[in-house]
């Protein structure tokens, strides 16, 4: 994994960063910090408020309370800055169909006012990166979603910004093309500071420094994918095979720990100090027989929905 920068200097900064509309809070007083470097991913369940919280990074949204600082850049006071120093890879792919990939890096490159040497070198740069390079002729609405979606991400790398916001840039791929995008993602950590979004939570898992669960407008967790699974366990669950459990055994297993709950095969402990041997203590005596035991890795799905009360998805 590449190293992040250990400068100290931040790409991403907010402080009770707020927006309503009307009487509904959307974006409930949140404190985020991003090294530069960094890949952060947020996740959240529909309305959480992500969508917000970067239309408020990106000054599409003005802040009803609370500050915030892109690269140094006052979200509110600076604004224009902001955007020069930013690109956005949109969840909707903001691409125009009847126009080849070397147009729309064209296009985007004007808008960002790049010279013609600068903009043919940098399209060809990243198509070829992309692996775009065969196709750049073609036009776009021949693309299969995969491509589109790596065009996408190339249009919003055209003008070389420090701080690239990638919404949701897997959604609708399939597997081979999302490994894909996940690959080119993965040569931008260190290089660029990346404030990404998905619905994938492996993908966070696979991509991420750090991850901010943003739920009803509040952060409610906050770390590395390592750090938010011990959040949530005392070690790693035990998992007991075994077969024929009755209520009366499930409550002599509850006397001895706190946390057990049924599962397809038998039981799942969590306790720092669960060892086979007290389990068979416990279960021999009445006449059980453990028919095996391993410990269960947590997953970043299990803590999303210890800490939301949903599924990501839902």
């Amino acid at each position: 994994m590449t190293t992040v920068d250990q400068s100290g200097l931040t790409a991403i900064e907010t402080a009770g960063l707020t927006r309503t509309f009307g009487d509904v809070t959307a974006v409930d007083g949140i404190d985020l910090s991003v090294g530069r470097g960094e890949l952060f991913s947020l996740l959240g369940p529909n309305g959480a408020g992500k969508t917000t919280t970067i239309k408020m990074l990106c000054c599409l949204t003005r802040p009803t309370g609370g500050t915030g600082t892109v690269m140094g850049l006052d979200i509110q006071e600076e604004p224009l800055a902001v955007k020069e120093a930013i690109a956005v890879s949109p969840q909707e792919t903001a691409i125009a169909g009847n126009l080849n990939a070397w147009e729309n890096l064209e296009l985007m490159a004007g808008l960002h006012g790049l010279g013609k040497g600068e903009t043919k070198a940098r399209s060809a740069e990243l198509l070829g990166l992309m692996g775009l390079t065969d196709r750049a002729k073609d036009r776009v609405k021949k693309y299969s979603g995969g491509m589109k979606r790596r065009l996408s991400i190339a249009m919003a790398l055209v003008s070389d910004p420090q701080v690239l916001f990638l919404d949701e840039p897997t959604l609708g791929l399939d597997p081979q093309s999302r490994r894909a995008v996940w690959e080119y993602i993965e040569t931008l950590k260190g290089h660029k500071t990346i404030l990404l979004t998905t619905h994938y939570l492996e993908e966070a898992d696979a991509l991420a420094d750090r991850i901010a669960i943003i739920d009803g407008g509040k952060i409610v967790a906050q770390g590395t994918t390592t750090e938010l699974k011990k959040s949530i366990s005392h070690g790693e669950p035990m998992v007991v095979e075994v077969a024929g459990l009755t209520d009366d055994d499930l409550a002599a297993l509850r006397q001895r720990y706190t946390d057990v709950r049924t599962i397809e095969a038998g039981v799942e402990i969590r306790a720092d100090d669960v060892t086979l041997n007290d389990i068979q203590d416990v279960l021999r005596p009445r006449g059980v027989v453990v028919q095996s035991t391993y410990r269960k890795t947590v997953t970043l799905d299990e803590v999303f929905l210890h800490v939301t009360g949903k599924r990501l998805r839902e």
